[in-house]
């Protein structure tokens, strides 16, 4: 089973978060508020939060503008992951994903169907890797980021934790833009 180890030292990462919504501004951003507050009380640091509209080409450009930032390690966005027309979120994170972390959107239906019965389906909650940073797309209500806050990333985004987590693989997600 997981643990934290208590004898490591707590890493904090550097956390961006992204708010998709053509109707929120950042007084209505509930789901960015959870977000924020879990990653701040958790002992990381809030790089960066944004709020852009439904428009994939805006999405992947700032995705891929924090992925070159070097004072960002993991992205997270909120909204835009349903099936809607105007939901592009999870398209544009595919447009700059260089590996798709496949289990976190199952694991993340398995977290949902516990609170949400069948509904959870229509989620495409999804997460990736590009240039080094980790990306997650999170539907947009603040049960879905709590959820996936509190069941999935404080654990992953814990250097403590066992038998493994996203923190100590870090240092080594972009070794093969090094090899010449």
């Amino acid at each position: 089973m997981s643990r934290i180890d208590e004898s490591k030292d707590f890493i904090p990462v550097r956390i961006a978060v992204l708010t998709v919504s053509d109707s929120r501004g950042l007084s209505e951003d509930r789901s960015g508020d959870t977000l924020v507050q879990r990653l701040l009380d958790a002992g990381h640091v809030l790089a960066d939060r944004r709020i852009l509209p439904d428009e994939r080409a805006e999405i992947s450009t700032q995705l891929r503008a924090w992925c070159k930032d070097s004072g960002i390690d993991v992205v997270i966005s909120t909204g835009g992951t349903g099936l809607t027309g105007r939901d592009v979120t999870v398209e544009a994170h595919r447009d700059v994903y260089e590996k798709e972390i496949d289990a976190f959107g199952t694991v993340f239906t398995i977290v949902s169907m516990q609170k949400i019965g069948t509904s959870a389906v229509q989620s495409r909650a999804t997460g990736g890797v590009a240039k080094g940073t980790y990306l997650f797309a999170l539907p947009g209500s603040p049960g879905a980021c709590k959820d996936a806050w509190d069941e999935i990333l404080s654990k992953q985004l814990d250097f403590r934790h066992r038998p493994c987590n996203f923190v100590e693989i870090l240092p080594r997600l972009a070794e093969h833009q090094r090899r010449k």
